[in-house]
């Protein structure tokens, strides 16, 4: 009975001291739609709008001992939603013309500083953010959080979008500022690349 209780304490002993060495290679954060949300805040003269968009889907695959990322985050144009439907429908047909410019994606391809394998890490991503069919290179800052499979990623950023050529929907007295500031969080599964 010892030996079988020693035994089983070892295994478990020796499980938990290769998990990380086990993470350490190609990984898949799987990002669950109805779990993540892209919120944005717009100042202006008269309010502050706030509202979200919907994570269509999205993948990274990335290797703890390596800089490089790859995969892809959608975000449907379509799904703007502040709470008001006539600014919405103007902020969907005019800004962002989402029936032509239907999806607007990240796709990450870097980052730098030191990534956990379990608990929380702060490191910068670069990457290509693609808005009204017009791709930007960018570096965010992103907050990870690793427990066990499950992952959240946080990020804050800043998209300026007159000057990426949208329309300004500033009219009259009216004014809007010229950048959105966004808040991306991605929540979902780790799962090692076969």
């Amino acid at each position: 009975m010892m030996i079988k209780t020693t035994l089983r304490t070892l295994l478990v002993s020796l499980a938990t001291f290769f998990t990380p060495f086990a993470l350490a290679q190609h990984q898949n954060f799987s990002i669950s739609p109805s779990l993540s949300v892209v919120d944005f805040t717009l100042a202006s003269n008269d309010d502050t709008t706030k509202g979200t968009f919907q994570v269509e889907k999205g993948s990274v695959t990335f290797d703890p001992n390596s800089s490089q990322l790859s995969g892809l985050i959608l975000v449907s144009a379509a799904t703007g939603n502040s709470g008001i439907a006539g600014r919405d429908k103007k902020m969907l047909k005019e800004v962002l013309q989402a029936s032509k410019f239907a999806d607007i994606t990240f796709a990450p391809q870097s980052y730098t500083g030191t990534l956990a394998l379990t608990g929380d890490s702060t490191v910068q991503v670069t990457g290509v953010f693609t808005l009204h069919g017009t791709p930007h290179t960018i570096t965010v800052p992103m907050v990870i959080h690793i427990e066990g499979s499950r992952c959240t990623a946080t990020t804050n950023f800043k998209v300026p979008y007159v000057q990426w050529g949208l329309k300004d929907p500033s009219w009259f007295v009216f004014r809007v500022a010229k950048q959105v500031d966004i808040h991306l969080t991605m929540r979902g599964l780790i799962s090692p690349v076969s």
